[in-house]
C-alpha cells in the first residue's frame, strides 16, 4: 500500500494488507542446528550518494531463534529495517515498455533490477548464502554471481532448497521488479519482523541486506548499498 503527500512519496511493503509487514514468512532451504537461539542484534546504518540521488538504510535489526518447524535441524530469522531515497535529481517519467539497458537482467538483486521505464526503481531485500562468504560478493559493473536463485517475493510461505555454495536473493519489495519512482521526491520503504525459515543446508549460513536504486535517463546510474553480513548459525 502506497501513501503519497505533496512533497513525499511513501512506499511500504503491503504483504498482509497493511503498510508495514507483520511477520511475513519465507521458507529458505539452508542451515544447520542453531547455536544462536533467540539472539538479537542491530546492524550499522549506511548511506551512499549518486548524482542527484541518495540511498540511506537505518534501523536494521535481526532476531535469530529455533525453527518454527521444531525439527531440531533449522532456525528462524526475523529482520526489520528502513530504506530512504532522497531523489531530487531524477526525471519525471512514468512506467513504460522499457526493461532497462540490454544485458542487465542476469543477476538478481542488482543487475536484475528492471526499470520498466520509470524514472528510477528501488529494490530491497536480503542475500542468504550456504557455506559462502557473502561479505565478498561482487555485482554491478564488476560481474555477475553464479549459483544464484531468486525468491519473487518475501510474502507468504516459500520453500527453496539451498545447497552448499549457493546464494539466494529474498526481496522485501513486493516483487523482484522493485518499487518504481516516477518523479523527484523522497521515498520510504520499511519492513518489520519479516520471517525467513532456514532449513536443510549442510553447513553455516550467512545473510546480508541489499538496496539497489537504478536511475534511467541520459545519466544512467545503478547505486548499491550493502548491509553488514550476519551469521545465521
Amino acid at each position: 500500500m502506497n501513501t503519497f503527500t505533496a512533497a513525499t512519496r511513501r512506499v511500504a511493503t503491503g504483504f498482509v494488507g497493511a503498510a508495514t509487514v507483520l511477520a511475513a514468512s519465507v521458507a529458505i532451504g539452508g542451515a544447520m542446528p542453531s547455536a544462536m537461539a533467540d539472539a538479537r542484534f542491530s546492524l550499522p546504518n549506511g548511506k551512499v550518494r549518486g548524482d542527484g540521488v541518495t540511498l540511506i538504510k537505518t534501523g536494521e535489526r535481526v532476531r535469530i531463534g529455533p525453527s518454527l518447524a521444531a525439527n531440531g535441524a533449522g532456525r528462524s530469522v526475523w529482520v526489520s529495517g528502513n530504506v530512504k531515497v532522497i531523489a531530487p535529481g531524477i526525471d519525471t517519467r512514468e512506467v513504460g515498455p522499457n526493461n532497462g539497458p540490454l544485458g542487465e537482467d542476469a543477476a538478481p538483486g542488482s543487475n536484475g533490477v528492471s526499470t520498466a521505464g520509470a524514472a528510477a526503481t528501488l529494490s530491497v531485500g536480503y542475500v542468504v548464502g550456504c557455506q559462502v562468504d557473502i561479505g565478498q560478493l561482487k555485482l554491478g559493473a564488476e560481474g555477475s554471481l553464479a549459483n544464484t536463485g531468486l525468491l519473487d517475493t518475501i510474502a507468504g510461505s516459500i520453500s527453496l532448497p539451498l545447497a552448499p555454495g549457493q546464494i539466494i536473493y529474498a526481496p522485501v519489495t513486493a516483487s523482484k521488479k522493485g518499487k518504481h519512482l516516477e518523479e523527484p521526491g523522497t521515498y520510504f520503504l520499511n519492513w518489520r519482523n519479516v520471517q525467513m525459515e532456514i532449513q536443510g543446508c549442510g553447513g553455516y549460513a550467512q545473510a546480508r541486506s541489499y538496496a539497489v536504486i537504478e536511475v534511467t535517463g541520459e545519466d544512467h546510474q545503478k547505486i548499491q548499498l550493502w548491509g553488514k553480513p550476519f551469521p545465521i548459525g
